[in-house]
């Protein structure tokens, strides 16, 4: 599996929708759509996240991966990941970032543990609200009272947008829609 980051816009706006779609199903109301429109406008923006791909050697996209980076720009948190119909190409892709980035991921099950764990992130310790904390070997932390906050969207401010400006929901809603449509074959 090879490693890409998706820069062309209109191929990571594709890719995000997918991504979204992917994560969240199709009964999560909103939150695909807010978590699309956040990523896109502000953290791409501000180049405070990226997304990367696994891809096989015809270059066709076999997970996705969501990385923001923490308030100091020192490490990057894996917030979405996702495989598309190959099995074990979600943990293929976490491994092959563990080995280049300084990862960091926030888990709630012991089963979402193994897997980070089985990919490669082998430092943990615990969290707040029952939640673990792992990091790659390539992360500067030494520890939980070392880690700088990861970026994060104001979900509640983008919400007050698409209530209050009917234009700016559909636009995104339509720019979403657009995005699921338009995922490349290959990348």
């Amino acid at each position: 599996m090879k490693v890409v980051q998706i820069k062309d816009a209109g191929q990571r706006d594709a890719c995000l929708a997918r991504l979204c779609a992917e994560v969240y199903g199709q009964q999560a109301g909103l939150t695909p759509l807010v978590v699309f429109t956040g990523t896109r406008n502000v953290l791409f923006t501000q180049e405070i996240a990226r997304l990367v791909a696994g891809v096989d050697g015809a270059g066709k996209p076999l997970a996705l991966a969501l990385l923001v980076l923490d308030e100091a720009g020192e490490g990057m948190t894996i917030t979405h990941a996702c495989e598309l119909g190959s099995t074990g190409a979600k943990q293929r892709l976490i491994s092959e970032l563990s080995l280049k980035a300084p990862l960091r991921v926030e888990v709630e099950s012991a089963e979402q543990e193994a897997l980070y764990q089985a990919s490669g992130i082998k430092r943990w310790f615990d969290g707040q609200d029952n939640k673990r904390i792992g990091l790659s070997g390539r992360h500067p932390a030494s520890g939980p009272g070392e880690l700088a906050a990861t970026v994060e969207l104001d979900e509640a401010l983008i919400l007050r947008r698409f209530k209050h400006d009917a234009k700016a929901f559909e636009s995104a809603k339509q720019d979403f829609l657009n995005g699921l449509n338009q995922f490349p074959a290959t990348l």
